[in-house]
């Protein structure tokens, strides 16, 4: 059977290597451009927009059936503009389309109005209607309009009621049978499950069941042989993996299993975090300790993949690896160093943390731009992005928590405020790219309001400065917004940011000589005690003062440790045990 499934295989190689040298016949595939929609103007021509994945199975699919089909290409020729975009390339559009899938297949009239927007792969047939309806008639479709609220919320929490909906948005959607959300495709959705452990140490028996639950059905999505994860299962069960990683799932699902490791102490949550880092390790870091962007589901592009993963080390590397997407970008890169950084403060293994060390020097050195700012890839061709500056300013944050070192908390002052300046949506939020040049008018996207009102809540709290808190502010204003809070099925990351916004964190500051071994013990006892919402700090008084010294500590003659929350301090707390009572 395994010589019949290699010979198959190296078949379809050939067979694959053929259609890639024929697939694009016929169109002219060009880039999303500043200019993209004064050439559809002066040519009178509509613009269709090819959003894929390099990674993407059905993406590959429909390159070697739909756009290889003769009448579509006949109508794309005649009437359109074809745009390719990789969206890993361009997370302004990956986010502004992300419910779409990939591949996502937009059309806009020669203005840039969007006329349709389609989700996942397009049969040839179905593509060719498609395109002659639109050159029948544009008008665009009521799906199609993306409508920004005309207010948004005056105040910078949630409404009594709007709370209410939201709490029970989450009630509602999560599956308490098989684990994942109630919908077909199963998976992690992090700040869902964030939030159920949140209320699960409130005392929420069926919120930690549930908590449970998923992670446990998830492990159904780890590749036993090479390790990482998998993106997601379909059919509404855990069983029918789609088989590309991709950095951001890998970092999603490290953070995850490391949050679950510091609580329950659970064997299996550990050994998911090796395997994470495991594959990492060994399929997605450059010579320099940066991580490239993903592997593809396919050992050979548009060939379903089910047997082959099914195959042990030696037999899949006789048939051959799936492509891996070396791009280095800023944004992976952020997601992976911050997991990293949070996987060494709960469990204290320095391996973690150095690999978290080097891929931000090799990110810093070689992404940095002017202000502090971050692109995206080496040759951007737009940006810079929210996403990476957003993705590194947290990095940044949580190399400050994890290692008291000041100098990675001034970067993250310094990009946090390069978001404040460049990504600031006039009325409330944040826009995914600079407005300037580009071709369609940016919108605030909701992961990344979430992500930027709770990183400079947290920013605020570290130094001080109220341009952080305004930052938060104008992002809950956005976030408050009836139409944008409940215009997805569940979103517990609103719920989040709306706690942490209405409270200050738990702020804990270690007092000692870095170079003490009790204080190194007392600041690692308070790294891996889980309280999530906190502001831990290392105070090396040789070191001058901290960036926000808002608390006047006692002077003291040996190392000491004090907690303080809802306006109290601890006294001073000389060994782990201390901290650890005083902190449960």
């Amino acid at each position: 059977m395994l010589k019949q499934y290699i010979t198959v295989i190296l078949c379809l190689f050939a067979l694959s290597a053929a259609q890639a040298n024929s697939s694009n016949n016929g169109i002219n595939w060009t880039n999303w451009s500043a200019d993209l929609f004064e050439q559809a103007k002066a040519q009178n021509r509509y613009v269709i927009l090819d959003l894929e994945a390099v990674w993407c199975h059905w993406c590959h699919v429909m390159d070697e059936k739909t756009y290889s089909d003769a009448a579509v290409q006949k109508l794309l020729k005649e009437h359109y503009i074809s745009v390719r975009v990789d969206q890993d390339a361009r997370p302004d559009l990956a986010n502004r389309y992300r419910q779409y899938g990939w591949p996502a297949t937009i059309i806009f009239s020669p203005d840039g109005t969007e006329i349709v927007k389609r989700a996942g792969y397009i049969a040839p047939e179905n593509m060719t209607r498609l395109l002659q309806a639109i050159v029948d008639d544009p008008s665009p479709e009521q799906a199609a309009k993306l409508d920004l609220p005309e207010r948004f919320a005056e105040e910078s929490t949630l409404g009594l009621s709007l709370l209410q909906q939201l709490e029970l948005n989450h009630t509602n959607i999560i599956d308490t049978q098989a684990g994942g959300l109630l919908t077909t495709q199963k998976y992690i959705e992090r700040d869902s499950l964030e939030y159920a452990i949140k209320l699960a140490r409130a005392g929420d028996k069926k919120q930690k069941q549930w908590a449970k639950l998923t992670l446990d059905q998830a492990l159904n999505l780890f590749d036993p042989v090479w390790g990482g994860v998998y993106q997601y299962s379909t059919h509404g069960d855990w069983e029918h993996q789609h088989y590309e990683k991709i950095i951001p799932v890998q970092a999603a699902y490290l953070r995850a299993y490391t949050h679950a490791w510091s609580l329950w102490k659970l064997p299996r949550y550990k050994n998911a975090t090796d395997n994470i880092v495991r594959y990492i390790d060994k399929f997605l870091t450059s010579p320099e300790g940066a991580f490239y962007t993903s592997q593809d589901a396919d050992v050979v592009k548009g060939q379903h993949s089910n047997e082959y993963f099914k195959l042990d080390d030696q037999q899949r590397r006789k048939i051959g690896i799936p492509a891996i997407d070396r791009h280095i970008y800023a944004r992976e890169n952020g997601m992976m160093i911050e997991a990293l950084a949070y996987l060494y403060e709960v469990t204290g293994e320095q391996s973690y943390l150095d690999k978290a060390i080097t891929a931000a020097k090799w990110v810093t050195w070689n992404r940095t731009i002017k202000e502090g700012g971050y692109s995206h890839g080496r040759n951007d061709t737009a940006g810079p992005y929210l996403g990476d500056n957003l993705a590194m300013s947290k990095a940044l944050l949580q190399l400050y928590r994890a290692t008291g070192n000041k100098n990675w908390l001034t970067q993250a002052i310094k990009t946090t405020q390069f978001i404040n300046k460049h990504f600031k949506y006039n009325d409330a939020g944040f826009i995914p790219v600079i407005a300037k040049g580009q071709a369609i008018k940016p919108v605030p996207q909701l992961d990344e309001n979430i992500s930027v009102t709770r990183l400079s809540n947290m920013m605020f709290h570290y130094t001080g400065l109220k341009q952080f808190k305004k930052m938060a502010v104008h992002g809950m204003r956005y976030l408050a917004t009836p139409a944008v809070a409940t215009s997805r099925l569940t979103e517990s990351g609103i719920l989040l940011a709306d706690d942490e916004l209405r409270q200050d964190p738990m702020h804990i500051t270690v007092i000692g000589y870095k170079n003490n071994k009790l204080t190194k013990a007392l600041y690692k006892t308070a790294l891996r005690t889980p309280v999530f919402y906190k502001r831990l700090e290392w105070w090396d008084t040789r070191e001058g003062k901290l960036i926000n010294q808002d608390i006047q500590y006692p002077a003291l003659k040996k190392t000491a440790a004090f907690v303080c929350n809802d306006g109290r301090c601890s006294l001073p707390l000389y060994n782990a045990s201390e901290i650890q009572s005083m902190l449960n």
